[in-house]
């Protein structure tokens, strides 16, 4: 029962330490009651076992919004969302069991210190195994600074090492022994070295901030309910639009020079082709009362031919001063059921099983930069990333080759509500400006928008809300950024290479452990 009770400690400690809830001091001992009860486990199933009971509390916890997420998207009954929900938890704590499981077993063969064995293990299982919403232990320390400086080298999975090797040093140092305490000692070593290259970074990020161009940038946040986008209800189209204009010249007579609108704001269609705004007079003029350059997420699609037409694509579009389209990108990373279903093409009959909500949207296949000119005739590189691709290390370093001066998310996350999962996107996000050194700038619908400096500092943000519960007006938000051009640092170059190291060693100690 010990190691039973040991494992839910350790996946509520997890939970608790991530944004939402933010007791972040937890993430940095939470793993040690499982480290415990997995050493001690009789066979290293049931130290699996012990990691999957981990691992499902943390899930649970963390991600407790999806039950109304499925009882809001696909119109399923409470019992029905919370068992869905319970199975996805569990899948995504098979990272935890598989941790707890190969630790045990090395440890049967070889007493390696803890402190070496939970960083190795745990990197290797992050990065292989896949999830359906992607996160990392890292999380955690998303508002402490001077720990996730270390992305910039490794990435997330870099921070995620870090929090083992003081957990591993903890249990080491708990179980006594002359070798283990000097295992617990170095853990302690490493990450004294790690604030202080934190502290370094910091000092010199900061100071090529300070030297760089400055430019004030205006996000409009809608605030609109997932049930009532424009671009889906005509009734609310013209309402919107106008609200998004209001905004939108308050922020440039408050000195904004390029603006933000959020994912899929523009309520209407845009053919792709087009190369413009629409005239003077037509409802859909999107320049209405300002004339600085927007970045605007809008629904593009290409018209029918021959009976046949192209599923939309969700794209961000940068509309200069002049009206003109300078530049598009479209979405590479949807969304699964949200905006593609895997094998509808192949068997269609697949959509009657589906509720209503469930989309179908053309992939991008294309990594690029929107070119903004600035009044002066220089030319600022826009990362842009919608949505979710602001979580994922991979699709930053694609972004990175094309080292932007700015990065740029359009975002929705209207469909969680009032919950704890908008911090926790904007948590992750943090992790890309550092990886690529270059201040972050995030329009999300109902919140939370954001400007992040190429430090990870969040420094304007505004706030989350539920539109469908507490509805409220479009607001906005003014802030000046750093245009410092990134994608130079070692993780953007190399990747994740410390990660893929964890999983060789891993993999040898095992077939070691196996041969002996």
């Amino acid at each position: 029962m010990l190691g039973f009770a040991l494992s839910i400690l350790s996946g509520a400690c997890v939970f608790l330490a991530t944004a939402g809830f933010d007791v972040w001091p937890l993430a940095w001992i939470g793993l040690v009651p499982l480290l415990h009860a997995a050493d001690r486990a009789p066979t290293a199933r049931r130290a699996a076992l012990y990691g999957l009971i981990a691992g499902t509390v943390t899930n649970v916890g963390g991600f407790y919004w999806v039950i109304g997420l499925l009882r809001r998207f696909a119109h399923l009954p409470t019992a029905v969302a919370v068992l869905l929900f319970l199975l996805l938890a569990a899948y995504q704590g098979l990272v935890f069991a598989l941790f707890a499981g190969v630790v045990r077993r090395i440890r049967q063969g070889a007493p390696l210190p803890m402190a070496l064995l939970a960083p190795l293990v745990m990197v290797t299982f992050e990065l292989v195994v896949p999830l359906v919403f992607p996160w990392y232990l890292a999380i955690t320390q998303a508002w402490q600074p001077h720990v996730i400086q270390v992305a910039d080298l490794a990435g997330p999975l870099g921070v995620t090492a870090l929090l083992c090797v003081v957990n591993g040093g903890v249990h080491d140092l708990l179980t006594g022994g002359r070798k283990r305490l000097v295992a617990g000692a170095v853990s302690l070593g490493i990450l004294a070295g790690a604030l202080a290259y934190g502290h370094f970074r910091i000092q010199q990020v900061a100071a090529s901030r300070a030297r760089a161009p400055r430019l004030p940038v205006g996000v409009v946040q809608p605030n609109v309910s997932f049930d009532e986008k424009g671009v889906e209800n005509p009734r609310y189209r013209q309402d919107q639009l106008r609200d998004l204009q209001a905004r939108s010249q308050e922020l440039q007579a408050m000195g904004a020079e390029l603006l933000l609108w959020t994912e899929s704001a523009y309520p209407y269609l845009l053919l792709r082709a087009a190369k413009g705004d629409f005239p003077a007079g037509d409802p859909r003029r999107i320049q209405n009362g300002f004339n600085i350059p927007l970045v605007v997420g809008a629904l593009t699609f290409e018209p029918w031919r021959d009976g046949d037409r192209k599923p939309p694509f969700n794209s961000a579009l940068l509309l200069d001063r002049d009206g003109t389209f300078a530049a598009r990108f479209d979405k590479n990373f949807l969304l699964v059921f949200g905006e593609y279903i895997p094998l509808l093409e192949t068997f269609p009959w697949i959509q009657k099983l589906l509720p209503d909500a469930a989309g179908q949207f053309s992939r991008g296949r294309e990594v690029r930069t929107l070119p903004f000119s600035q009044s002066d005739g220089t030319t600022v590189r826009l990362g842009p990333m919608i949505c979710l691709e602001d979580i994922l290390p991979a699709f930053g370093r694609k972004l990175a080759q094309h080292h932007p001066h700015l990065l740029v998310n359009l975002t929705n996350d209207a469909w969680y509500g009032d919950t704890s999962e908008p911090w926790q996107h904007l948590a992750l996000a943090v992790f890309r400006a550092v990886e690529m050194r270059t201040d972050l700038v995030r329009a999300v619908n109902s919140g939370v928008s954001a400007f992040i400096d190429a430090t990870g500092r969040v420094y304007a943000k505004t706030y989350a809300i539920d539109p469908q519960v507490t509805p409220r007006p479009a607001d906005k938000l003014l802030a000046q950024v750093a245009l410092v051009e990134g994608g130079h640092t070692v993780y953007a170059r190399f990747g994740d290479v410390l990660a893929y190291a964890c999983v060789g060693l891993s993999a040898l100690l095992c077939f070691l452990r196996r041969k002996k």
